[in-house]
Parts: structure tokens; sequence; C-alpha cells
């Protein structure tokens, strides 16, 4: 890695049950090694506002949600995030870990809700600016896998409740920005064993901190 090598924002996306928790984690630790100052943080979250509204999003208080109120919620929660949180970390040349970003609301509302892409677009510039990440992980497993890994986490939230083809439709979103930006986003098969999965991980990343 280079002196002169600016602060990385780097995402990691996928769908339920991808391993997005242990893969942050290995991250983390080949940071460490690397002796780069970084901070983790997540969406929706990652500021009081910004937690609060992650509850209302994934909580079972508001099921009947529109869609609408749901898409801007998520780019109200961060809008808080990246004027507290992310562009004041890079700016001081902290590297930003973020476990999922706008590439998500692409997928869930986009795809899996079947909104308006251009609108989430016209949302994206106005909250985001100039801002996007310099990384994309994409874990990537089918629905079959994930449902199976995420059953065994924990009770579902709000959108972990939606059945097979609301996630076929993110999944493929998913996909199909990865192919639109190969140079950021990187997808990593995640049905694996987490060695695997992992051994990909630090292909991509040893790449980065080499440059």
């Amino acid at each position: 890695m280079t002196q002169k090598m600016k602060a990385q924002f780097i995402t990691l996306e996928g769908s339920e049950g991808v391993g997005k928790t242990s893969n942050l984690e290995y991250i983390k630790s080949l940071l460490d090694s690397s002796g780069i100052e970084y901070i983790v943080t997540r969406e929706p979250g990652g500021t009081p506002l910004s937690e609060a509204l992650r509850d209302m999003l994934l909580g079972s208080d508001f099921k009947g949600m529109s869609d609408d109120t749901e898409l801007l919620l998520m780019f109200a929660a961060r809008a808080e995030h990246v004027a507290k949180v992310i562009r004041p970390a890079l700016e001081k040349g902290q590297w930003v870990l973020c476990d999922r970003f706008t590439d998500a609301t692409y997928a869930y509302q986009g795809g899996g809700r079947q909104l308006d892409m251009q609108r989430i677009q016209v949302l994206e510039q106005w909250v985001l600016g100039d801002l996007r990440p310099d990384l994309t992980l994409l874990l990537d497993a089918s629905i079959d896998i994930g449902r199976e890994r995420a059953g065994k986490r924990s009770e579902p939230d709000r959108f972990e409740q939606e059945r097979d083809a609301f996630f076929n439709r993110v999944r493929d979103c998913y996909l199909a920005r990865a192919g639109a930006e190969p140079d950021r986003i990187k997808v990593i098969d995640a049905s694996g064993d987490l060695a695997s999965v992992q051994q990909q991980v630090k292909l991509i990343l040893d790449a980065l901190l080499n440059e």
C-alpha cells in the first residue's frame, strides 16, 4: 500500500444469510494487520437517530408501512449517517467499513419492492452528492442457502419475513449492479464454507492494500 493512498470507503453487501457479519470481522482483522485506521458502521444505522429509524424499519411495529415511506426512511437514516459519521471519518483519513449502503436500497426497495430505480437515483444524488463506495464486496449465495443459514441465527425481522420471490428479485438486482460496475462491486461466492469465502475476500483486499 502506498503512503499516499486516500482513505477508502468499503461496503459489504448481500441478502440474508450470506455471512456478512463473519466476513466483516475478517476484514477488520486484515485492516488491523495492515495498521490501517478505520471505523465500522452499518445501515440503516450508525447514529442514534439512524438506529432509531432502523428499529422502525426492521421491527414489527409498522408491518403495514408503505413502500415509499420505507424508501424515504432509508434515505433519511442515510443522510444523517453520511453527515455525522461517514464523511467526517473519510475527511480525517479514516477508512470506513460499512455493513450495507445504497446498493442495498437499489436491491431491496428497487428490486424487492419494485420501486422506480430513477426515483432512487434522485434520492441518492440528493443525499450523497459525489460520495460513493470505493469498493463493494457482494457476498452471493442462493436464496435457499441464505434462508437456511438465516433461520439458524435469530427471529426473522420485517424484511426476512418476505417470500422467496422478493429475495430472488433482491439477488438479481445485486448481480445486475455488479455486472454494471465490475470495477467497484466484486462478487464473492458465499455458498461454500467460511474459509473459502475468506480466501476470496483476502485476494480482493490484498490487491487494494498493495496498490
